[in-house]
């Protein structure tokens, strides 16, 4: 049995791809009530070929339309180029990440990778994302990212100029 084959009527498509036209599907109940899935995709396009984007705003906008009071949310970036991570929103940071990253993993000269024979351009990225991560999962209390008093979610892009999403799913009660 494949994933989607026992999946709700009408939920996937015959491509494999969830619909998502039904953000909020009960799932078995727990001991305290029924609980709900969400899930939203967040798409985004940057000018340049690096940037980071706070996003908790969205998320906790996605958190809102779910109804969920209590439970775990999970952003995550759906491209092998981006990612998406917990810190803090001060541009300071974000300066050393850049340098700290391209020290990592420089863009120039592209020879130096192999993956850039394929006729791409973007190895640094894919290694840049690897070394800032993929998702992140928080928790979620009385229908709030249950965070620390700076955190911050982003999404970090480092090979830009084209649409690419986010998956935003929440489940709970």
């Amino acid at each position: 049995m494949r994933w989607h084959d026992a999946a709700p009527e009408g939920h996937v498509t015959s491509a494999g791809h969830i619909d998502d036209s039904r953000p909020v599907v009960p799932l078995p109940k727990s001991d305290n009530g029924s609980v709900k899935s969400f899930r939203k995709e967040l798409w985004f396009e940057v000018p340049g070929r690096r940037a980071f984007l706070n996003i908790t705003s969205e998320v906790q906008t996605c958190l809102r339309e779910s109804g969920v009071r209590g439970g775990l949310v999970l952003v995550n970036a759906m491209h092998i180029t981006a990612s998406v991570f917990i810190n803090d929103d001060e541009p300071g940071l974000h300066a050393d990440y850049e340098k700290w990253l391209e020290k990592l993993a420089p863009h120039a000269p592209t020879s130096q990778y192999l993956h850039n024979r394929t006729g791409e351009d973007n190895a640094d990225a894919h290694l840049k994302r690897t070394i800032m991560g993929r998702e992140v999962v928080a928790a979620i209390t009385n229908g709030k990212l249950d965070f620390g008093q700076w955190e911050q979610i982003f999404y970090g892009e480092f090979d830009g100029q084209r649409n690419k999403r986010v998956l935003v799913k929440i489940i709970g009660e």
